[in-house]
């Protein structure tokens, strides 16, 4: 591991730097929202405009790349979002708001799609699952770690807007001068939904809702502390918590996911969400199990993406398996832009804590969602199912393709050597 670490730590090390700004940015939002008295409704939109600009800038940057070159997009980009985020206390409108976070979600995006292909290129067939593992983990560890910088400033200054833009700035030195290679970039044309439903409806679904429970949770999040009193230090620790889960909970599921009916543990990972949200919900308030419900929502999120990925896979042909990857990222994006809309809208409505109520819901219909696809399809034997895709929701499409091509290697060597013994 350690030798495969070193062809690719600076690359590694520039996204931790780059989700260190961007993980202080999305709970900023919350915080100085809250701050300049922003509804939640208000919030949300500006939340759905991050989501908007990501998807905008998956579908745009591989173009983008191809006349231009990496090297110049990924710094115009980088300079973009660097600007955006500074300027975000400068402009503290709604509207305003709400446009610079299209910008900074395309720019995220483009940067993405940019440094998964350097790392994609970094990687042979034998390394590439390590390294996927790795630059997950790099990222995870990012917006955790983002979290415990916002207890060293004061959102209501332009400060932590400041210092994240800082941290975007400077996580360019070490890819760019390091990334010498220039990957090409092809990335296929996405399936359309309706073939995407036709090979698998629960796939289909369970990312498109999946897409705004993460949209909710990781936009929403601290605009629920913020409106229940917590403190910033306090919603910071809810912040972590989401994506805490995330790292402890993955591999046991991924674990499980090459063992069992993924349908099952889509069934089981959907209903432990639904009722972390429950807990949440009735807690009226209590800190511990506020976080206890933060940990586990937030845990088993990350894992259903790549369980929805891999159980996808398993429906498909490795030719189609490109194109259903660049759907999937589609469908989600879809998702993550309707889930904080309706959040805010219940939240405006009711009061915070349908923050859980909606996230509860969601979860429930993907627990019996896939409790009726069970009914309609019978299970598949668990040696002919791809391996399991250790993939976060943030991955552009040439992470998933990469991380399904290595999910069929992968599986076809375990297979030979079944076949051998």
């Amino acid at each position: 591991m350690i030798n495969v670490l070193a062809g690719v730590w600076a690359l590694l090390l520039g996204i931790v730097l780059i989700m260190l700004g961007n993980g202080m940015h999305f709970t900023l939002i919350g915080l100085r929202g809250g701050i300049e008295g922003f509804s939640s409704a208000e919030l949300a939109v500006i939340t759905s405009g991050y989501f908007l600009g990501f998807l905008s800038g998956a579908r745009l940057t591989p173009l983008m790349i191809q006349r231009v070159g990496h090297v110049r997009v990924f710094a115009a980009l980088g300079s973009f979002m660097s600007a955006g985020l500074i300027a975000l206390p400068l402009l503290t409108e709604p509207w305003a708001w709400t446009l610079l976070r299209i910008l900074v979600g395309f720019c995220m995006s483009g940067i993405y799609v940019a440094a998964e292909s350097w790392l994609n290129a970094a990687a042979s067939n034998d390394t590439r699952g390590k390294v996927l593992s790795a630059y997950m983990m790099a990222q995870t560890l990012g917006i955790i770690g983002a979290q415990g910088l916002l207890t060293l400033g004061d959102a209501g200054t332009s400060v932590l807007f400041i210092c994240a833009s800082i941290l975007v700035s400077i996580s360019f030195a070490p890819i760019l001068l390091s990334a010498t290679p220039v990957p090409a970039v092809q990335v296929a044309r996405p399936m359309s939904l309706r073939a995407l439903f036709a090979g698998s409806p629960l796939g289909m679904v369970g990312i498109f809702l999946l897409g705004a429970v993460y949209a909710t949770q990781s936009g929403m999040g601290a605009v629920f502390g913020s409106q229940i009193g917590m403190s910033a230090a306090q919603i910071s620790l809810f912040v972590a918590m989401l994506f805490a889960g995330a790292l402890v909970l993955q591999y046991p599921i991924g674990w499980l996911s090459d063992r069992v009916d993924r349908r099952r543990l889509i069934f089981g990972a959907a209903t432990l969400g639904a009722a972390s949200c429950g807990l949440g919900w009735l807690t009226g308030g209590g800190l511990w199990a506020l976080m206890a419900a933060a940990f586990f929502a937030g845990g088993v999120t990350t894992p259903l993406y790549a369980l929805f990925l891999a159980y996808t896979n398993d429906s498909l042909s490795s030719d189609d398996m490109p194109a259903a990857s660049g759907g999937l990222v589609f469908t989600f994006g879809l998702g993550a832009i309707a889930g904080p809309l309706v959040t805010g809208w219940a939240m405006q409505r009711m009061d915070p804590y349908a923050f859980w109520l909606v996230l509860g819901i969601t979860f429930a219909v993907i627990s019996l969602y896939a409790l009726y696809r069970m009914t309609q399809l019978a299970t598949s034997p668990v040696a002919d199912t791809e391996s399991y895709l250790n993939v976060l929701p943030t991955a552009s499409p040439i992470a998933v393709e990469a991380a399904a091509e290595w999910a069929v290697e992968n599986a076809e060597a375990e297979r030979e050597l079944e076949e051998q013994a």
